[in-house]
Parts: structure tokens; sequence; C-alpha cells
């Protein structure tokens, strides 16, 4: 599951991001409301960890604006402003969840599951789809047309980075990023192998092909 984390407070970012990862979230940071709102634009996420009072945009703007441009994933709005007015005015925005500064982790993880689980019964979250390659994220199923196709954990992780963000040109290092420790040596060239994989298993035999190189810059999914 991918989640956008929009906190300013870095000391606190970090921590919030590396324990999330502990709990195999996938997770991409955001120290100002601008490219947290950029972010969540361009990119497919399973849910938002948005902060209040942030740089260039704070938090309140930037879910109003998300929801009048039809940006619909799951939003938690986190801050230390906890009056009733402050939660009012953030649910007020679209934001789907609040909470208030200081939290236990342990909150702040069955908040995520409650909005994500409200998510799946509106029929959304759970299945993403490329021309008729389809991938289920809870079932780990992956088929093309009528047929089944195995994948390895790996692989189903760089697949479903490529469908969150299909029609869009990644660069190596940045699906090394997300599907990859970026302290690993060697990871952009681990990418290349792993494309190459996903290729034999998705696109041989098959048309149109669907991972598509874009030559000095990185890779397209598209249908």
């Amino acid at each position: 599951m991918n989640l956008l984390l929009v906190e300013d407070e870095r000391k606190l970012a970090v921590l919030l991001k590396q324990l999330l990862e502990e709990e195999r979230y996938s997770v991409d940071l955001a120290a100002d409301g601008e490219r947290g709102q950029e972010l969540a634009e361009t990119s497919r996420y399973d849910a938002i960890i948005l902060d209040v009072m942030l740089p260039k945009k704070n938090g309140i703007e930037v879910c109003r604006w998300l929801r009048q441009n039809q940006v619909r994933t799951p939003v938690i709005m986190l801050t230390a402003r906890g009056q009733v007015h402050d939660r009012v005015a953030g649910l007020d925005a679209g934001a789907d969840d609040y909470l208030p500064k200081p939290f236990a982790f342990e909150e702040l993880l069955a908040r995520l599951r409650a909005v994500m689980r409200r998510e799946d019964r509106n029929g959304d979250g759970t299945r993403l789809q490329v021309a008729d390659l389809s991938i289920d994220l809870k079932t780990h199923q992956v088929r093309r047309a009528d047929a089944a196709i195995d994948l390895t954990a790996r692989e189903f992780s760089l697949l479903e980075y490529l469908m969150r963000n299909a029609n869009q040109v990644l660069t190596q290092q940045q699906i090394a990023e997300h599907v990859w420790d970026t302290n690993f040596e060697g990871t952009t060239n681990r990418v290349a192998v792993y494309i190459s994989y996903l290729r034999n298993k998705i696109d041989e035999g098959r048309s149109p092909k669907l991972i598509q190189t874009i030559y000095g810059v990185g890779y397209r999914l598209s249908g």
C-alpha cells in the first residue's frame, strides 16, 4: 500500500516514514503543502497523511483543492490544534479523519486501516487495471486478459508502482526509491533487470506491449 505523508517537522516525518515502512507501507514524503498537493495530484496513493500547519500552503487548503479537483484519496489530517472548530474545518475541507498531536502510532495505524476499509467498501482501492492487465492488491492475483500471471513479491511491487502511475514516465531512480531500499548499491541496474522480468511475463507473446522504455529517461506502463 502506498502512502503520502505531508509533514514539515523533519524528525517526525522521518520517524513516521520509518515506522510505516516497518508495517510494510511504501511512503512518499513532502515537506510543504505545494509539494504535497503536486504529489497527490500526479501519483496514486491509498491514503494521505496531511499536516495542517505547513509552509507554502496549509493542509486545509491542500485538502480542499484535492476534493475540488476530484482527488478522492482518503485523507487523515494531523495537527497540534485540537479545538473543535479546527477539527470541523478539516472535515469540512474533505478530510476523512482528524488526529490531534501528540498521538500514539498505533492509533494512526488503526485510523489508516479504517479510512482504507471505507474506501474499499466504496468499490475503490483494491484493484488496478490498465488495458487488459489487472492486479488485485489484496490477493496479489495478476491477470492479463484471461490468463493468470505468477509474480514474485518484488515483481508485484514493481508492477503495482508502474500501474499506479500509468501513462507517466518514471525514471529508474524514482522506481528504485519506491520499490527498493535506496541505500542498496546498484539498485538502478536491478530496476532494468526486473523490468525485463516483468516484460517476459506480461508482454511476451501479447499485444499491445504495455511496458515501454523511454530511452534516456526511464519507463512507462501504458495501454
